[in-house]
């Protein structure tokens, strides 16, 4: 059977990339070493690294403007820490966006360095929507925003236009859709949603707006230190890398992000459009924020849970279940997704309707 995968993350991924990664672990470049045994700096996964964070640019629009693309570790959740360290200044202050889970947890720590003001947030109405029209204070050092939310399901539409440098967690939706990535100074994201499996982090950063926080930076949390190292400042994680490397490689295949974003907005708008006609159903986000990413929605009458659950579990569907403090279901409908994924659980939500 085939297996359909909603899994928020780590999840799914091209086919090819497991293909091609699971033979690099065997026999890596002919070399008759596995991927995971030879040196980090060795030019076989020198020339990964080079490409991957070179293809990085390409796909973002980005090559020859002031970037770079650094894999680090630590995931998302380390950035929160490094942001502030590398753009809050001594005695500054930094504007957040409060949007849900991963930007609350990202402002928790950029409390310890200075002045953190909310500039907004959508917490009281548990994460369902998007903040707009708030004032982002002129004088703060940078302004900080989460593009798109799992737990929730939402997802920002526009970003403000600030004098200021923009900082934003693309963790679940990064190369999912056509933006003017130039007006971000500082992007980072966990892999292992639309990049490649967990363990690599990949920044982003316009080199200009570093090196004015007049404050110790420790080397292993110094944006300057890994972009002078070349991301080798220390052993890189290898394997994601170069998954990462191939996940991009397809993505370019297929066309880039104008191409995969018009696969993404189809399976969005299959889905989105049946929680919306089927009155068994209902959605968590408010509609002009929802996320073409995590679409979150919930059984009117929970007592048709155990029957839909056995409908799409029959149908092999996996990693459908809700976050815990939103319940009801969450479909991630990352890159790699294909749209026949989403017409079977848009026919198990119909045959549902049948039999109640």
């Amino acid at each position: 059977m085939k297996i359909h995968n909603y899994s928020a993350g780590p999840c799914i991924l091209p086919q090819e990339v497991f293909k091609k990664s699971s033979e690099a672990i065997l026999d890596f470049n002919g070399m008759g070493l596995s991927l995971l045994e030879i040196s980090h700096r060795s030019k076989d996964f020198v020339a990964v690294i080079e490409e991957a964070r070179a293809l990085v640019l390409e796909l973002l629009n980005l090559q020859g403007k002031g970037y770079q693309a650094l894999f680090l570790h630590g995931g998302a959740s380390l950035e929160f820490l490094m942001v502030p360290y590398n753009l809050m200044k001594e005695n500054g202050k930094a504007a957040y966006l409060d949007t849900g889970t991963w930007a609350s947890g990202a402002i928790k720590e950029a409390k310890h360095f200075g002045e953190t003001i909310i500039v907004a947030s959508s917490k009281e109405d548990n994460y369902s929507y998007i903040p707009k029209d708030y004032v982002i204070p002129s004088d703060a050092n940078y302004f900080h925003c989460t593009s798109n939310n799992t737990i929730y399901g939402t997802q920002m539409k526009s970003f403000p236009t600030i004098d200021l440098p923009l900082v934003c967690d693309m963790s679940s939706d990064i190369f999912s859709r056509t933006l003017d990535f130039s007006k971000f100074d500082l992007i980072y994201a966990g892999a292992q949603k639309n990049m490649g499996p967990a363990g690599a982090t990949l920044v982003v950063v316009k080199e200009e707006i570093l090196g004015k926080t007049g404050r110790y930076i420790p080397s292993m949390l110094d944006y300057q230190q890994h972009i002078l190292k070349e991301s080798m400042y220390n052993t890189p994680p290898v394997f994601p890398i170069y998954a990462s490397l191939l996940t991009l490689q397809w993505l370019k295949a297929q066309g880039g992000i104008a191409t995969i974003e018009k696969v993404n907005e189809a399976k969005a708008a299959l889905l989105y459009n049946e929680i919306d006609r089927n009155p068994l159903f209902t959605g968590k986000a408010q509609k002009e924020d929802r996320s073409i990413m995590n679409a979150t929605f919930v059984l009117n009458d929970e007592s048709h849970t155990g029957i839909f659950d056995a409908i799409w579990k029959s149908a092999g569907i996996s990693g459908l279940t809700g976050y815990r403090t939103v319940g009801g279901y969450r479909a991630s409908m990352y890159n790699a997704l294909p749209l026949e994924s989403v017409q079977v659980l848009v026919d198990c939500m119909k045959e549902l309707e049948s039999k109640i």
